[in-house]
Parts: structure tokens; sequence; C-alpha cells
């Protein structure tokens, strides 16, 4: 019997398109998965695959413009978020992202974190636009989602690139993919006689874009706005989350390694480039290329010519 194939999507705003083009490629190559596993935007790529809507997914954001990413920020102050959501329920619900989780021919499981006590939460039965709504609440930016009288925000905060998930479902391979930060493993550089670490982007290289401060609710701009001497409300909560998803997922990784662990070149994609999915997609792909004979050869598949 044949090894079950797990795929583990993980946390990362916009930059989790790239999975996309990971998921294409792979299916380019044979290979089935008999779970797929997902963290916030993972949660959401990974539930456009197995209800057969990755291509409409994958066409919708393409033609995402900046105007169009501006207006999925319903400014709400008073629901435990900058933004309300139902403009982003609206999207989803128009992708046709839905039905139970039970009835679907893959296994598939969403990651959440129930607000009150910090547990892990894992989604794998009910609707499944309910699940992905869950998983995709970031702190302090997008509402918490009620979910069986608890609240539940990002996945990201307890586990961002869920490889314990899909073991727990039944994968005995699990290829995992990592998006949660753009920033590059440290660069050793050696020098006559000492050895340093590539310094980490100054705070001017991780703003909030220009065009979007621009497009947003007034309120919103004012949060975005950062002054001469302060960071904003937005860049400090957003590279902070950042930080913290990267070391989790640093810990979480080094206990429970994949087979297979992709990690896109992401450049200056930053986790709100939304607008640029044709170029994180084409990432995604060359990603997958670059480790083809390592997935090929662990997957147990035959490599076309």
């Amino acid at each position: 019997m044949r090894p079950k194939i797990g795929f583990a999507l993980g946390s990362g705003g916009a930059r989790g398109w790239t999975q996309i083009g990971i998921l294409e490629a792979l299916a380019s190559y044979g290979i089935v998965p008999d779970v797929v596993c997902g963290t916030s935007i993972g949660a959401l790529v990974g539930a456009a695959f197995v209800t057969g809507k990755l291509a409409a997914l994958k066409t919708r954001i393409e033609s995402f413009s900046r105007r169009d990413v501006a207006a999925m920020f319903d400014v709400c102050l008073t629901t435990g978020g900058l933004i309300e959501g139902r403009r982003i329920e609206s999207f989803l619900e128009g992708m046709d992202i839905s039905g139970a989780i039970e009835s679907l021919d893959i296994g598939y499981g969403a990651v959440a974190t129930e607000l009150r006590s910090g547990r892990e939460i894992w989604l794998r039965s009910g609707p499944i636009g309910r699940a992905v709504r869950a998983s995709i609440s970031i702190p302090g930016i997008l509402s918490p989602a009620k979910y069986d009288n608890e609240w539940l925000v990002d996945g990201g905060v307890v586990n961002p690139v869920p490889v314990s998930l899909a073991r727990a479902m039944g994968a005995d391979i699990v290829i995992a993919v990592r998006v949660n930060t753009s920033a590059p493993e440290p660069e050793i550089v050696r020098g006559d006689e000492e050895t340093r670490a590539k310094a980490p982007p100054p705070m001017s290289d991780l703003r909030i874009p220009q065009w979007l401060s621009e497009a947003v609710n007034p309120v919103l701009e004012r949060l975005l706005r950062a002054s001469p001497e302060h960071p904003s409300y937005f860049e400090v909560l957003s590279n902070s989350l950042d930080i913290m998803e990267d070391r989790i997922t640093r810990m979480r990784l080094a206990g429970d390694p994949p087979e297979v662990l992709l990690r896109p070149v992401l450049g200056d994609m930053t986790w709100l480039d939304f607008h640029r999915a044709k170029e994180l997609i084409a990432t995604g792909w060359a990603c997958a290329e670059a480790a083809k004979p390592v997935i090929a050869d662990i997957c147990g598949i035959k490599q076309r010519a």
C-alpha cells in the first residue's frame, strides 16, 4: 500500500498565493494528496484545492488590483479587529468555497486558535467556509470568528505550518510550505577574523505600501501613517506578528519536521501584496520545480522527461 501524502500549507498573508503555484506544480508531477491542511492563507488555498476551486481562485486573484485589495478593508473598530471581515466572507462565498468538510474526497483540516484559552483548534468538520474564516482571523487586524460559542483567531498564533495536523490525519509523507516571512535565512559572511550574520532589513523597508495608505478608509489611513520619529500602529502590529510566527514556526518544525519543506524565495513581496498574485504564483511554481528531484524521490514517482 502506498504511503499517504499530506500537504501542510502555511500562513503568511498574500505570500500564501505562492502555494497555488506549488499545488499546480505538484499536480503536474502526478502527486495527489490524501490530506490537505492549512493555516490562515494556507487554509484558504487548501480549501480551494480540495473543493475543486483552485483554478477559479487563481483566475480571480490574478485580476486583483490595488483598488480591489483596498476594497476588502471594511474598517470597524468595535468587532475585535480593524477589519470586520464581511467583504472577505463575501469573497469566499463568491468563489463558492463551500460544503461540508466531511463530504470531501480529500481529507481537510484548518488550524485556528481559541482566544480565551490559547488552545490550538483543529477544524475538521462542518462548513469549510466557516473553518477558513476562523483560520484567517489575524489578531488585531481581522475580527475574530465565533465558532461553537468560542471566539477563534488566526491559527498562525500557535501553528503556522500545520505539519502536526497532517500527521494526525494519517499522512506518512508531509510536504510543507513555509511563507510566513519574507526575510532570508541568516547569511554567513566570513571575514578575515570574524563571522557575522547579515543584518535584517531596516524598519523603513518593512512599512505599509504607500498605495494602500492612500486608498483605504481615512480612519485606517491614520493608523497606517508613520511619523518621522515612530512607526505606525499597523507597522508595529504586522512586523511583530511576522517575528512571532517566524519564531513559532522554527520551534514547531524543529520538533516535527516534514519530509519536504518548500520555502519560496519571496524577495520584496510582503504579506499585503495581494495584487501581485501572478508573480507570487510563478514564484511558487519555480520553488516546486527546483525541489522536483527531491519530491519525486521521497514520494516515489517517476520524473517525466
